[in-house]
């Protein structure tokens, strides 16, 4: 994220939900309900048929859903020290600063717009 904010020279505002909360997240909670009738007493016997389902999700109001399966293997037990979460400029927010929080260029540019 921060590779970004330097590409960008912007900052980047991060908001996160809270662990076991997915039911505020409109859009999640709205996708989730159409998924789950589409697949309604359908076995769900493999990943391609789970994969397939979803994909074919779709509404009246034009909610479509792309779907795929992400068979990538990522590393786990990453551990970043305090030193490299200090070089984040990581700003957080006054409500919930562990969840909501602002991630700024390490670099400030300025930029003049020609026009």
């Amino acid at each position: 994220m921060l590779r970004l904010a330097d590409e960008l020279g912007l900052s980047i505002e991060v908001h996160h939900l809270p662990p076991g909360t997915s039911k505020w997240n409109k859009i999640e909670h709205r996708l989730f309900s159409f998924i789950t009738q589409n697949w309604r007493a359908k076995p769900l016997l493999s990943y391609r048929v789970i994969v397939e389902l979803i994909g074919a999700t779709t509404t009246q109001t034009g909610l479509t859903v792309r779907c795929e399966l992400d068979t990538k293997a990522y590393p786990k037990g990453i551990v970043v020290s305090d030193e490299q979460m200090k070089g984040l400029n990581i700003q957080p927010e006054h409500f919930h600063g562990e969840w909501n929080y602002s991630i700024s260029p390490s670099v400030q540019s300025i930029r003049a717009v020609d026009s």
